[in-house]
């Protein structure tokens, strides 16, 4: 099996969540992680991660910003691009375009200008992991602007793939994770056109919910295992 230790590291979305637990994981493994978010996670920060504060779904504000906070780096070791928007669970006859807009804005377009910082500066990047979502996939009614962008981020990752063949890349659906996502979507009150609430709301509290910290863990024993897949290619942790 291809591994290699992750020294380097830079994860975005890191002030709650997955994108918390993985650099808080990181850091105690002792690897230099750079991550950026729009709130600054304080705890993380005095345990030195390098922080940036960005928001994302502002490319002329943001692009200029990372490529600044990461102008001394040559080599990332790994990449997971975590930062996601879900959005409001919905019909789609009932969702302004402007919410899907920001919500592709977040998790594809962010992603594509933040590659092309880490490419066009001839940096080296060993592996690339783009957190996506079984809903990329199930195509589950509600789920519009998050299903129609992670659907695009696993087609984005593919792109790049055949760009950059020194870089190995993946779209990785990590499962079920409490976060103040999952809050959301199990607070909703039932509704029968939405039939993965019910689900959530079962798992909600149990192992087949970990906390961002737990889960963090779980991906990180799998990015390695990533390297002996085809690059570009979609998987789901669950089905591992």
């Amino acid at each position: 099996m291809t591994s290699f230790d992750a020294k380097r590291i830079l994860i975005t979305g890191v002030s709650s969540g997955l994108g918390h637990g993985l650099a808080k994981n990181f850091l105690a493994s002792g690897a230099s992680v750079y991550g950026c978010s729009r709130r600054e996670p304080t705890d993380l920060v005095e345990a030195g991660l390098q922080f940036a504060s960005l928001d994302l779904s502002d490319e002329p504000g943001s692009r200029p910003a990372l490529k600044t906070f990461i102008a001394d780096v040559k080599q990332f070791d790994l990449v997971i691009l975590n930062a996601g928007k879900l959005g409001e669970i919905r019909d789609m006859t009932d969702t302004p375009l402007a919410d899907l807009r920001e919500t592709m804005e977040i998790n594809v377009w962010a992603n594509k200008w933040l590659l092309d910082s880490l490419f066009t500066s001839g940096r080296e990047v060993k592996q690339v992991v783009a957190i996506s979502s079984g809903a990329s996939v199930s195509g589950s009614r509600g789920w519009n602007g998050y299903s129609l962008s992670k659907t695009a981020l696993n087609m984005l990752v593919k792109l790049y793939a055949g760009e950059h063949p020194k870089t190995h890349f993946t779209s990785l659906a990590p499962g079920l994770v409490d976060t103040a996502m999952q809050d959301y979507l199990t607070n909703l009150p039932a509704d029968d056109r939405f039939k993965p609430l019910e689900i959530l709301k079962a798992a909600k509290g149990t192992d087949k919910m970990p906390d961002g910290e737990t889960c963090a863990r779980m991906l990180i024993e799998t990015f390695p295992k990533l390297l002996d897949r085809p690059s570009g290619g979609f998987a789901d942790i669950r089905k591992m």
